[in-house]
């Protein structure tokens, strides 16, 4: 038997489908007019980042869904990075600074003043200590000479930073070499009995450009360095 189709049922079919097709265009639309609805909350007369002084819970609602959409609709872009001007790095530069310029050359008792003794200038100053203890550069400098030396019996000569020659005598060990960068601190020598000496000790002068020698102790002084009188 031939079966007919009823065409109210085929219309019914039809418009189903036409139905749900209307359903999803109106859910598009309100997705769109809820994001349009979201960036017109915002007051277009606004600076950035200045509050327009609504604080009710729609406001933070609809500004946190507006981000929200930014986020999501706007490209990830990142911005250009530039490269930062060379650091010249300086490891000595802070040591530098921080070190003395000036040191006593040993910690030893002094026990002889600048000026005359027994009817001869002495021309120096004399520090005790035991044979061997490590002598100081007083200031930074050049060693000029070092060795043998008429009534020191081995010397060191240091053109100090100001221009002065600083003498160490009566050394027992040299340890610095001629043309020698040295700095305040840096070990030239160890004490001595070498010479004309009645024990122990280092005898330290000081020479202007000239060659004359002058008095250590305000030299010294003049520099942050107190070295004490002899008793004697």
């Amino acid at each position: 038997m031939f079966v007919t189709v009823p065409l109210s049922f085929r219309r019914g079919a039809t418009r189903s489908r036409r139905n749900r097709t209307t359903t999803r265009a109106v859910a598009v639309a309100a997705v769109v007019s809820a994001s349009l609805g979201v960036l017109a909350a915002a007051d277009p007369n606004a600076a950035p980042g200045v509050s327009t002084g609504k604080t009710d819970q729609s406001t933070t609602d609809s500004a946190s869904a507006a981000v929200a959409f930014t986020a999501f609709t706007l490209p990830d872009v990142q911005m250009p990075q530039t490269v930062p001007d060379a650091v010249v790095w300086e490891p000595n530069r802070l040591a530098a600074e921080a070190r003395p310029r000036t040191v006593r050359p040993i910690a030893g008792v002094l026990t002889s003043n600048f000026g005359m003794r027994w009817g001869a200038l002495h021309a120096g100053l004399d520090f005790a200590d035991p044979i061997g203890t490590p002598i100081a550069a007083v200031t930074d400098g050049t060693v000029i000479e070092a060795g043998p030396a008429s009534g020191f019996g081995l010397w060191v000569r240091v053109q100090q930073d100001d221009g002065t020659i600083g003498i160490y005598g009566h050394v027992n060990d040299i340890i610095a070499t001629v043309g020698q960068q040295v700095r305040a601190g840096d070990v030239i020598a160890t004490v001595g009995n070498r010479g004309f000496s009645t024990g122990p000790h280092l005898h330290y002068e000081v020479h202007q450009g000239d060659g004359a020698p002058i008095d250590p102790m305000p030299w010294l002084g003049s520099r942050g360095i107190a070295v004490g009188i002899a008793t004697e």
